[in-house]
C-alpha cells in the first residue's frame, strides 16, 4: 500500500501503524488520516492481520531520541489561514470519519502512547479499544487553550470511560496526564517504562489474536453498542451473535479443543 505520512509493518498476525512525520511530532494533516484510513480498509477483511496497534515514532536528533504519539492538529499548517470555510469542514469530516473507522473497525485497535499525545492524537486513542501508555507519556485534551473544541467522539469517550464530572475537568483544564495517573482514571490500561512499551503491546496483542475473530468482532461490536441500547435490545443482539457463532468452524474447533486438551487454532470461518 502506498503511504506517505504512516509507517506499517507486521509482527505475526499483528498489524502495527506507526504515524511518521517525526519532526512535527506526528500532527496530523489530511494526508495522515487518509492514510491512516488506506491502512484500515486494506486490513479489514486481511485474515492475516487480526489485531492492529497504532503507535508513534522516535524522532532521533543529535540531543538524542525524541518520543512522539502525535501532537494533534499541526498548528502551523492551521495558522496559514489557507483552508476555506469549506475545506475546514472537509478536514474535519475527514477527521471525523477517520476517527469512526477506527472506533467501528472490526478487529481490535490498540493504542500505544509512546510519547505526547494531544488533541487529534488523544482524540484517535480514545477511538481505540485498548490504551497502553509509557510511563513518561503524556496526554491532554489542550483545545480550550487554543481556542478550539475537542472532537472524534472524545465528550461521549470520555464520559463514558472516566464519569461526567472528570470529563469536564479534563476538557475545561487541558491539564496534562501522565501514564500512571491515565491508569488510575480509566483512560489507559497499562502504563510501562517506554523502552518496555513495544514489547508489553506486541504481547497483549498477540494473546488477543489468537482468538476467534468472528467471536472477537461481535464481542467489539456489542461493547461498543451496549451502553447505548436498552437490555433487552442488549439480550437480543447477543442471542443473534452466540447463535452465528455456533454455525463456525471456529466454533467447533473451541468445542473440540477443550475436549482434547490442546490450544485452539481458529480460522475466522
Amino acid at each position: 500500500m502506498k503511504l506517505e505520512t504512516v509507517l506499517f509493518e507486521r509482527e505475526d498476525r499483528v498489524g502495527i501503524i506507526r504515524l511518521n512525520r517525526p519532526e512535527r511530532m506526528n500532527a496530523v494533516i489530511e494526508q495522515m488520516y487518509t492514510d491512516i484510513q488506506t491502512v484500515l480498509n486494506e486490513t479489514r477483511e486481511n485474515p492475516d492481520i487480526r489485531v492492529l496497534v497504532l503507535t508513534g515514532t522516535v524522532w532521533r536528533r543529535k540531543q538524542g531520541e525524541k518520543q512522539a504519539f502525535c501532537a494533534g492538529a499541526d498548528l502551523k499548517k492551521h495558522a496559514e489561514g489557507s483552508r476555506t470555510p469549506w475545506e475546514q469542514r472537509a478536514y474535519i469530516n475527514l477527521a471525523h470519519e477517520t476517527t469512526r473507522l477506527i472506533y467501528e473497525f472490526p478487529k481490535v485497535v490498540i493504542a500505544a502512547i509512546n510519547g505526547p499525545a494531544r488533541g487529534a492524537g488523544t482524540e484517535m486513542a480514545l477511538n481505540c479499544d485498548l490504551v497502553f501508555m509509557a510511563d513518561t507519556a503524556t496526554l491532554a485534551f489542550s483545545e480550550t487553550g487554543l481556542g478550539t473544541m475537542v472532537g472524534g467522539g472524545a465528550t461521549s469517550h470520555l464520559t463514558r470511560l472516566v464519569g461526567s464530572m472528570q470529563a469536564k475537568a479534563l476538557v475545561y483544564s487541558g491539564r496534562l496526564i501522565d501514564g500512571p495517573e491515565a491508569v488510575r482514571l480509566g483512560l489507559a490500561l497499562e502504563s510501562v517504562p517506554v523502552e518496555r512499551l513495544r514489547e508489553t503491546v506486541l504481547a497483549y496483542a498477540k494473546v488477543l489474536s489468537d482468538k476467534a475473530p468472528i467471536s472477537m468482532a461481535f464481542a467489539k461490536e456489542l461493547l461498543n453498542r451496549a451502553p447505548l441500547r436498552d437490555l433487552p435490545t442488549v439480550l437480543l443482539a447477543e442471542a443473534e451473535a452466540i447463535l452465528a457463532c455456533m454455525n463456525t468452524d471456529d466454533w467447533r474447533e473451541g468445542n473440540a479443543s477443550f475436549t482434547e486438551k490442546r490450544a485452539p487454532v481458529f480460522k475466522g470461518r
